[in-house]
């Protein structure tokens, strides 16, 4: 039975099959008007045509927002999880479960301007994204109403999808009519791929999956060297020309793509509980995360490196798992931030047939000293004697061990 109180709903739609029936079957269901809600977060995707298919199925032109995300999304998600150098499960970057919350933001912002009741989306009852939507509509709307038609629906497979469309009207691309070799989603941090072709963790990723880069070894024989510059931990400019955040990891796509720079097979744990195989392309963001760690090398002290290195992974859970809004992710991002402010300087970068290697960084606040680290005469800068009593204190409880224990 469906909830005869929702009068209005915001639907988080892309304009394909599965969130095109999902419209339909909200207007039917629950009998309420629906509020599409359509990200540009940089897919490269044409929006518009979400526009006139929602039209097409009876929602007002007043109730159709597309909004263009991308500055949002880099500025204050991407670059935010770049400075805690977070990676889930020590290699991926995040890059779908970073846009969640964004999306989520703008949802519940918009059910509060229109007045709506609930929030609807797409994610299956399977996946970890809703997870991340529902824990970021909640976390700003404790009282909002959440419709998962995943959850709630007997339209189990592709095959019914498309019935369903067909029966309504509902216009089904050409190439929504076979069986899809796999999923994607993209942003302008990344692509993911899934399902299908990739289920098996041993079958190679076959090279059609790729989108977003070359194959390194068809990437150009002579590599390219870059610069990034950067400024209390974010990047600000390429090869010297200031840019914006969403200008600059578009700048670093086309370049990654020209190297195959950003390719990653992996097999991780969901939050739900499952493992799944994932294929991610994060072109700029690859070359993205390395120029940082390099510029961090020279500019952050011993003691916060490694502490933010011990953060890091607890962050990086605490975005895949859906929890940004969260006050624990708030308090280790107010301790990153802290640790960023003297994170400023020049990283220069060679990129080759699928690799990023920092080749030079220089800072205004780097504690790099040439002078005291030299094999040359040091000129007193370092006493070289000091070595002895520091080793002897930090070897006595493993003399005292070693006594014991011979004994």
């Amino acid at each position: 039975m469906s909830d005869t109180s929702i009068k209005k709903v915001v639907l988080a739609y892309s304009g394909g099959l599965d969130t095109s029936v999902i419209l339909k079957w909200l207007q039917q269901h629950y009998g309420c008007e629906v509020v599409t809600f359509t990200a540009d977060l940089g897919q490269g995707e044409e929006l518009e045509p979400a526009r006139a298919k929602a039209e097409l199925m009876g929602v007002k032109p007043e109730n159709i927002f597309i909004d263009d995300l991308r500055e949002e999304f880099v500025r204050d998600y991407v670059f935010p999880m770049m400075r805690a150098n977070a990676l889930y499960e020590g290699l991926y970057l995040l890059g779908t479960s970073i846009a969640r919350p964004l999306i989520a933001k703008r949802q519940i912002e918009i059910a509060k301007a229109v007045g709506a009741d609930a929030v609807a989306h797409g994610a299956t009852g399977k996946g970890n994204d809703q997870v991340r939507f529902e824990l970021g509509y909640y976390a700003l709307n404790p009282d909002i109403k959440v419709i998962a038609p995943w959850r709630e629906w007997d339209l189990t497979s592709r095959t019914k999808l498309i019935e369903f469309a067909e029966s309504h009207q509902i216009p089904v691309s050409k190439d929504k009519r076979g069986e899809a070799p796999f999923s994607t989603d993209a942003n302008l941090l990344h692509t993911s791929s899934e399902g299908k072709v990739l289920e098996d963790p041993w079958d190679e990723v076959p090279d059609y999956v790729y989108s977003r880069t070359v194959n390194p070894e068809d990437a150009p024989d002579s590599p390219e060297t870059i610069t990034i510059d950067f400024e209390r931990g974010d990047g600000v400019a390429l090869n010297g020309e200031a840019m914006s955040p969403a200008t600059l990891l578009a700048a670093l796509n086309e370049l990654g793509r020209k190297h195959g720079i950003g390719r990653l097979d992996l097999v991780e744990n969901r939050f739900v509980g499952m493992k799944s195989r994932g294929m991610y392309e994060t072109p700029g963001g690859t070359i993205y995360a390395l120029a940082h760690r390099g510029i961090e090398q020279i500019t952050l002290d011993r003691g916060a490196a490694h502490l933010k290195d011990e953060l890091a992974p607890r962050y990086a859970e605490l975005v895949y798992n859906g929890f940004w809004f969260s006050p624990e992710r708030e308090m280790l991002q107010a301790a990153v931030d802290y640790s960023q402010e003297k994170v400023a300087g020049t990283v220069r970068l060679k990129l080759y047939k699928g690799n990023v290697i920092v080749t030079g960084r220089k800072s205004p606040h780097s504690l790099y000293s040439e002078k005291v680290v030299t094999f040359e005469d040091d000129q007193g800068a370092y006493d070289q004697r000091d070595a002895a009593g520091f080793i002897k204190l930090n070897a006595l409880r493993l003399r005292l061990l070693g006594r014991r224990d011979r004994g």
